[in-house]
């Protein structure tokens, strides 16, 4: 077996090593300069005061165009033929789409959400079966942090398919409570002791008003629907203080809180001859 001749191995050389190298090159490079442009992007975006959600995904989808022209330029380096590896990519990119539908259409989901925003970066949110706070919306799934600060990863098509309930779209909240009183009580001293509750609750809004009215006469009690406005993120820390206050209340008051109770009736029948 004859070696290679110094000739040969330079052709070889110039024929495959150097466009591998520059290929290479290319790649890296161009890999270093999408994720600089992509975070010029985003910056730019950000200066502008564009919402953090279309900034994050705006400079995911300048970083994946970018790459994919990097990797036809290397590929071209290589003497491979890109016209008909584009026709290779669309062909391929039709049976795998075919086989991820299901991915394809959190694609067009994640497309729809930054499009028409029901919801950005830090709203607390009920949507596809879930509740939490937004945290990043990204190209496939949305991630929100639970109340016991767990991570929750939902894909996109979940999301879009179901009711979006965003409880921090509006800047006030009304906050239902039904308290039940006994029978006996007297009615209009219970609500005045309702209302005294709400006026000393500082987070409590004037407008718009709240509304204290008799709800329902239950089985055994008259129910009283309370319902004050407060700021969005009033809504937990208010919804706690006032039922611990009107307990407190009731309790000084005289005023009952009864328990479901069932009266029973027993009839003596006659059984004399």
């Amino acid at each position: 077996m004859g070696t290679l001749s110094t000739d040969k191995i330079v052709d070889l050389i110039q024929s495959y090593g150097l466009p591998l190298i520059w290929a290479i090159l290319i790649f890296i490079v161009g890999r270093i300069a999408a994720g600089m442009i992509a975070n010029l992007t985003a910056k730019m975006l950000t200066k502008s005061k564009v919402d953090e959600t279309l900034v994050k995904f705006g400079k995911n989808m300048v970083y994946i165009a970018l790459m994919i022209f990097v990797i036809l330029a290397a590929l071209g380096k290589l003497g491979i033929e890109t016209t008909s590896f584009a026709a290779i990519i669309a062909a391929a990119g039709l049976a795998i789409g075919l086989s991820l539908q299901g991915t394809l259409g959190n694609f067009a989901a994640g497309v729809m959400l930054i499009l028409f925003r029901p919801f950005k970066v830090g709203d607390f949110v009920e949507a596809g079966g879930v509740a939490g706070v937004v945290e990043e919306i990204q190209i496939f799934s949305t991630k929100m942090k639970s109340g016991d600060n767990k991570e929750i990863t939902v894909p996109n098509g979940q999301i879009i398919g179901s009711t979006i309930t965003n409880y921090s779209a509006k800047e006030t909240r009304r906050v239902d409570l039904v308290i039940g009183v006994s029978y006996e009580d007297d009615l209009k001293k219970v609500r005045a002791v309702l209302e005294d509750i709400l006026n000393s609750e500082e987070r409590v809004l004037d407008e718009p008003a709240p509304t204290i009215g008799v709800l329902e006469l239950g089985d055994s009690s008259v129910n009283f629907a309370v319902r004050p406005w407060v700021k969005s993120g009033d809504y937990w820390p208010v919804l706690f203080a006032l039922q611990e206050n009107i307990k407190i209340r009731f309790d000084d008051e005289g005023i009952s809180i009864p328990y479901p109770q069932q009266d029973v009736h027993f009839i003596k029948e006659d059984t004399a001859a």
